[in-house]
């Protein structure tokens, strides 16, 4: 029986992706287009991974050599700056907002997220969503262990929480932790798992499996 939802947040609450890939295009964009078009694929195709994690990838393997703490500081300072006001104001994903009202205060509900943890807690709450939420874990810690504080701070076994991610980073953690998964939007499309392009059928795929026991 489902006794716990754990929800990324870019991409699956909040339509935030499109923000995020223009910030990181621009940071790589003064070292030309094909460094901006390798960072924006890996960006792409690692949705879920600490934006901290990324820079590092880009310095490394663009630009051949190690980033330091200063420039990684700097970097991630300078996404913020040109991302943060948009998630503020960009739209949720369709179905998302019935989904959290429809079991809030019948499941414990948790975010894992990528994002860092202080702009995390930032946007939701000026977004007036903190209080759907049993719990919000953010980066630093890659999303299994995100995922896997969250079934513990619920008590649950893993195969009794889902989490609905949006990138094959979260059903990487969902296999990992052995929590139930449902894919949002095309990266994660796949006959083998519950998927929709948004959240508006997610209501009742939860609901007959919090209802197959009880």
């Amino acid at each position: 029986m489902l006794q716990c939802l754990a929800f990324d947040c870019d991409g699956v609450l909040l339509d935030s992706v499109p923000v995020k890939t223009r910030a990181f295009a621009r940071i790589a964009e003064p070292y030309g287009a094909e460094a901006r078009d390798r960072f924006v694929m890996y960006h792409t195709v690692h949705g879920g991974v600490s934006r901290y994690k990324k820079f590092e990838w880009f310095y490394r393997e663009v630009l051949g050599r190690e980033i330091t703490p200063e420039e990684s500081a700097e970097l991630g300072r300078r996404f913020a700056e040109y991302s943060l006001e948009e998630v503020r104001r960009c739209p949720m994903i369709a179905g998302a907002e019935d989904v959290l009202r429809r079991w809030h205060g019948t499941l414990p509900i948790y975010v894992c997220s990528g994002a860092p943890q202080e702009e995390l807690d930032l946007v939701l709450r000026e977004r007036g969503l903190t209080g759907y939420f049993n719990g919000v874990f953010g980066s630093p810690p890659a999303k299994a262990e995100l995922l896997a504080r969250a079934v513990a701070a619920a008590g649950v076994l893993p195969e009794e929480c889902l989490m609905v991610g949006d990138a094959p980073t979260d059903r990487h953690a969902a296999e990992t932790v052995g929590t139930l998964f449902y894919g949002v939007g095309p990266e994660v499309k796949g006959e083998d798992i519950p998927w929709g392009s948004d959240l508006t059928r997610l209501n009742d795929w939860i609901a007959a499996r919090v209802a197959v026991k009880g």
